[in-house]
């Protein structure tokens, strides 16, 4: 059963990986493209993408120094 759980919480946290990057992509691209028809600048989409990767990298960075820490702090719970 352990063995399961641990499938389990890997796939889960790749897929919150997954949507932790996509979702500041895919908006800082629409609001790129939006503004772009808005202000007749249709290049604008390319740095509101270009932020968005940068933010989704960021909150990917975030979460996975999260798990890493909660990891080793599990780790030194056991040693004690």
């Amino acid at each position: 059963m352990k063995d399961k759980n641990g499938v389990l919480r890997s796939l889960l946290l790749v897929t919150q990986f997954g949507i932790s990057m996509i979702v500041p992509v895919l908006l800082c691209t629409w609001l790129g493209a939006w503004l772009g028809r808005k202000l007749g600048l249709p290049i604008l989409a390319v740095p509101l993408f270009l932020a968005g990767a940068l933010a989704g990298a960021r909150n990917v960075y975030v979460l996975a120094k999260k798990v890493y820490e909660d990891k080793e702090g599990d780790h030194a719970k056991k040693d004690q």
